[in-house]
């Protein structure tokens, strides 16, 4: 492994990785391989046919990340397990943050919380939601979220979600509450990264687009306040096509933290392939 760098996989719940047995031989290579954690995708429904700028046929099986990641908890034990991303203002916060909670005790705390604004009009308007507002209602429902995780009488009155009198338990494992990365490659996206998160997470990067978004995070870094329970800001890549070791050393370089490898799959074998192409980069 090149310094400190962290090797995550992405598609635990996606492709063949949506057959149950494949997902568990998958995640149980990984641990046994050292990659640090497992990562979900996330599409509620997709454009059919297929159009820009989906990333997916419409046919692509994709798993609930939360139903995902705690399957494949059950089978594992120490690697950790990312939504990369949840297209938070698709969600009810009150519900997600029962489910997600729920995953980060039979985990027993190993959820990381990945958080997007989504892309994909046709997806909002088949669940009746406003695309227009949806920077402003993901800040809304994490608010909420954190609100539920953490106080002990919860209680939270926002533009989008409004609550008091109420308790969920149990609450997350991890506390004050598990990692929250939050996703998206535009300044206002670096914002909401150095405002609310713990980390940011660029997916599908290739040099030059780690280069300018890191720039760009540095440039928010200067201009927003960032509170300081956030901690440093840890960043995450997937790089849009295969690297090796030198690439691994560039990107330490750059000041990533770790490298979410994607690759498109079809088949259990090339699934299992690619967690063994990942372990020699450790």
């Amino acid at each position: 492994m090149v310094g400190d760098m962290k090797f995550g996989l992405f598609g635990i719940n996606a492709g063949p990785n949506a057959d149950p047995q494949v997902a568990i031989e998958v995640a149980r290579r990984a641990e046994a391989a050292g990659l640090e954690s497992l990562w979900t995708a996330e599409h509620v429904v997709l454009p059919d046919p297929k159009s820009p700028p989906s990333p997916f046929p419409p046919e692509i099986p994709l798993l609930d990340p939360a139903v995902s990641l705690a399957f494949v908890a059950a089978a594992t034990t120490t690697i950790r397990l990312g939504t990369g991303i949840i297209i938070l203002p698709q969600r009810n916060p009150v519900v997600l943050a029962k489910e997600l909670a729920s995953v980060d005790v039979v985990s027993n705390g190993r959820l990381i919380f990945g958080v997007g604004i989504g892309y994909l009009k046709q997806e909002f308007d088949a669940l009746g939601i406003s695309f227009e507002d949806k920077g402003a209602r993901t800040i809304d429902y994490l608010g909420a979220i954190r609100a539920l995780w953490t106080m002990d009488q919860p209680e939270y009155r926002g533009r989008f979600a409004n609550f008091a009198a109420i308790n969920a338990y149990p609450r997350p494992v991890q506390r004050p509450h598990p990692p929250i990365v939050m996703g998206g490659h535009k300044p206002p996206a670096f914002r909401r990264a150095i405002e609310h998160a713990n980390g940011w997470y660029g997916f599908a990067m290739t040099l030059a687009d780690t280069q300018r978004c890191l720039a760009g995070l540095r440039d928010a870094a200067a201009r927003y306040q960032r509170p300081a329970e956030l901690g440093p800001l840890e960043i995450s890549v997937s790089p849009a096509t295969k690297i090796d070791k030198a690439e691994v050393a560039v990107l330490a370089d750059l000041g990533v933290h770790r490298i979410i490898v994607t690759r498109w799959l079809t088949t259990a074998a090339e699934s299992l392939q690619l967690v063994d192409d990942i372990a020699e980069l450790l």
